[in-house]
C-alpha cells in the first residue's frame, strides 16, 4: 500500500469523519429534552403494547 500514491490520506479521512459522526450524535444525546429522553425510553413498551392490542383484536 505504501507504493500508492496520496494513500496516507484515507486514514486521516476515515478518523476525521467518525469523529465527526461521534461529536454530532454526543451533542444532540447531551442536549436533548428530558421529555424527548422519555418518550424513547418508553418505545419498547409502546410497541409491545400495540402488539399485544393488534394481537387481541385478531383473537376476536
Amino acid at each position: 500500500m505504501t507504493t500508492i500514491e496520496g494513500i496516507d490520506i484515507y486514514p486521516i479521512i476515515s478518523l476525521l469523519i467518525f469523529t465527526l459522526f461521534f461529536a454530532i450524535v454526543l451533542t444532540r444525546v447531551i442536549r436533548m429534552s428530558k421529555a424527548e429522553v422519555e418518550e424513547l425510553r418508553n418505545i419498547p413498551m409502546d410497541a409491545e403494547d400495540r402488539n399485544t392490542f393488534h394481537q387481541e383484536n385478531k383473537n376476536q
